[in-house]
C-alpha cells in the first residue's frame, strides 16, 4: 500500500504522513455506505438540500484561514487566490441552493390524458431523478473549486445523490479538512455518514468507478487518466457515465488589425494568461496565432520583453515538474520550432519552472505542439494569411476555449474565423483571455475530445443535469407521485401539456 504524504512543492519537502492509502475494504465500505444514504439525502428534497448546501458554505467560511493556510502550504498557489477560490466554492454552494428553490432542472413535464393524432394517450408526468452515488476525482490545480467541496462535489448532492470523493494526492490533507466540513454539516442534519465519503490513492480511485454502487464519475484531470478510467468503465458490465474534463490547447487568434492598433495591449494580456498559475490551468491559452510580419514581430517581442522580467512559477507537484521538462525538452528540440524566451531555473529546492515561449509557422506545426502542455508554455503560430489560418484552425483538437482578438473592421472575417472556431470549443472568447470561468447560468465549461468526453459542462447550475436521470410516471394514482408532479402544485415551472407554465408568483412551494 502507497504511503499518503502532504508535500510541500516550495520545497520538495514532506510536512506529514497521512498513513495508507484507501484499502479495497475501505472502498468497498463507502460504497456501500453511499448507497444506503442515497434515500435519505433524496428524501431531504429540494429545500432540505439547499439549507444543507447554504450550511456548507458558511462552514467553510468560518475556517476560512485554516482551509486556504493547508492548501497553500500543499500546492503553493498562493493565499491570495486560494482565497479567491474558496469565495468561488462557497458562491457555487449557494448558486446550487437557489437552483434548488427555483425548480426548473428538474424538467417537470406533465401531459395530460386525451386523444392524439396517434390515438388516445395515457396520463403521463415526467421529471428528473438522482442517478445515485458519484465518485468525483478532485483537481491538482484547484483544491477547493474544483475538488473535494467544489462544483462536482456540490451539483452531485444538489441533485441528491451521495458523494464519493477521490482525493487528489497533490493535496491530501486540504482534501480531509474539507471532506470533514462536509460531513459535519451532514452529521448535523442528521443523514446517514455515507452521504459523502473520501478515499486516497490510486487503487482506491480504479476501484471506485468500478463498483456497483457508484452511477457516474466527475472527473478533471489528464486525458491519459481519463482514458484509462473510461477503459475501466467499458469493462463493468453496466457502464456508466464518466464526465472528464480532460486536455486543452485552447487556441487564440490575433488578426493583424488587432496587432497593428492593440498589439502591445494583446501581448501583455497573453503573456499574463498563460502564465497565470505557472501555466496550470485547463484554460490556458496553449497556441497563439499571430500574423507574420513587422506588425505580428512587434506583439511577438513585446511578449519576450515581459517574459524577462518574469519570476519563477511554483508547480504543483514532482510529477508535474519532470513531465513538464520532458516536454519542453521535445518541442526545444524540433528544427522547426524557434526559442522566443527560455530561462533557466535557479531554485534548487522544490517543484518550480520558468516560463517558454515558442515559436513556428503555421506550416510547421506539428503533432507535440497541438498537444496541451500543462505549465508556463505557450506556442505563437505565425500565418501568411487568411487561408492559411482558416485550414489550420480547422484540423486543430476540441477544446475548452478559443479566442479571437479583432477589430469592427475585421467584421467579415471574425465571422469566418468565428464559424471554424464554433466547432472546435466549447466557449468563444472575444478581445479577451480564456483564463477565468465565470460561475453563471449562461457558461459553458466544456468542449470536443480531448477538452471533455461530454456535451455537458462542469460549471454553472446545468451541470447539475450531469448528476440527474430522466423517469416518467404513467397513470399513476397522485399519493405516488413527487411533489412536483401533483396536479395542484404550482412552486416550479412545468411544461403542461406542450405548454411552459411559469411558477405561481409569491409561492414557495419547495415541500
Amino acid at each position: 500500500m502507497v504511503e499518503v504524504k502532504s508535500i510541500n512543492p516550495r520545497t520538495g519537502m514532506v510536512m506529514r504522513s497521512l498513513g495508507e492509502g484507501s484499502t479495497a475494504g475501505d472502498v468497498d465500505a463507502a460504497c456501500s455506505s453511499a448507497a444506503a444514504a442515497a434515500s435519505a439525502l433524496e428524501t431531504l428534497g429540494r429545500s432540505g438540500r439547499a439549507s444543507m448546501l447554504r450550511m456548507m458554505a458558511s462552514g467553510f467560511e468560518s475556517r476560512r484561514a485554516e482551509v486556504v493556510g493547508i492548501a497553500d502550504q500543499e500546492t503553493g498557489i498562493g493565499t491570495d487566490r486560494l482565497n479567491g477560490e474558496l469565495s468561488r466554492t462557497t458562491f457555487q454552494m449557494r448558486l446550487f441552493a437557489d437552483v434548488l428553490d427555483e425548480g426548473s432542472y428538474l424538467e417537470a413535464t406533465i401531459d395530460h390524458p386525451g386523444e392524439t393524432a396517434l390515438g388516445p394517450r395515457p396520463d403521463l408526468r415526467r421529471m428528473l431523478v438522482p442517478i445515485g452515488p458519484v465518485a468525483v476525482f478532485g483537481a491538482g490545480n484547484f483544491p477547493l473549486a474544483f475538488s473535494a467541496p467544489g462544483g462536482d462535489t456540490v451539483s452531485a448532492l444538489a441533485a441528491g445523490s451521495p458523494v464519493l470523493i477521490k482525493a487528489h494526492d497533490s493535496h491530501p490533507s486540504t482534501s480531509n479538512l474539507c471532506a470533514d466540513l462536509l460531513s459535519g454539516v451532514i452529521r448535523d442534519i442528521g443523514l446517514p455518514d455515507g452521504t459523502v465519503g473520501l478515499l486516497h490513492g490510486l487503487a482506491a480511485g480504479a476501484r471506485l468507478v468500478t463498483h456497483p454502487a457508484v452511477k457516474a464519475v466527475g472527473f478533471t484531470g489528464s486525458s491519459t487518466a481519463g482514458r484509462a478510467l473510461l477503459d475501466l468503465i467499458g469493462r463493468r458490465p453496466d457502464p456508466i457515465p464518466l464526465y472528464g474534463e480532460l486536455a486543452s490547447l485552447n487556441p487564440v487568434v490575433v488578426t493583424e488589425l488587432a496587432a497593428t492598433r492593440r498589439g502591445s495591449d494583446i501581448a501583455a494580456g497573453l503573456t499574463a494568461s498563460f502564465t497565470t498559475a505557472g501555466g496550470q490551468m485547463c484554460t490556458k491559452p496553449g497556441l497563439i496565432f499571430i500574423p507574420d510580419g513587422d506588425v505580428g514581430d512587434h506583439t511577438v517581442a513585446q511578449m519576450r520583453e515581459t517574459l524577462e522580467k518574469a519570476p519563477h512559477f511554483v508547480l504543483l507537484n514532482e510529477r508535474i515538474r519532470d513531465s513538464l521538462a520532458a516536454d519542453c525538452d521535445a518541442l526545444r528540440s524540433s528544427p522547426d520550432i524557434k526559442v522566443v524566451h527560455a530561462a533557466d531555473v535557479a531554485v534548487t529546492e522544490g517543484f518550480y519552472a520558468a516560463a517558454l515561449l515558442l515559436e513556428v509557422a503555421v506550416a510547421e506545426l506539428n503533432a507535440e505542439a497541438l498537444e496541451e502542455h500543462f505549465g508556463p508554455v505557450a506556442i505563437i503560430a505565425r500565418y501568411r494569411d487568411e487561408d492559411e489560418l482558416l485550414d489550420r484552425l480547422g484540423t486543430l483538437p476540441g477544446s475548452l476555449t478559443a479566442t479571437l482578438h479583432s477589430e469592427p473592421a475585421d467584421a467579415e472575417r471574425a465571422q469566418k474565423i468565428s464559424e471554424v472556431l464554433r466547432q472546435r470549443a466549447g466557449r468563444l472568447v472575444y478581445d479577451e483571455y480564456p483564463t477565468g470561468v465565470a460561475v453563471s447560468w449562461a457558461q459553458n465549461h466544456g468542449g470536443p475530445w480531448p477538452s471533455t468526453n461530454t456535451t455537458h459542462t462542469s460549471v454553472g447550475p446545468t451541470a447539475i443535469r450531469r448528476f440527474l436521470r430522466p423517469i416518467t410516471w404513467q397513470n399513476s394514482p397522485e399519493h405516488l407521485l413527487p411533489l412536483e408532479l401533483r396536479e395542484s402544485y404550482s412552486g416550479i415551472p412545468r411544461r403542461i401539456d406542450g405548454q411552459l407554465r411559469l411558477a405561481s408568483a409569491g409561492r414557495a412551494q419547495l415541500e
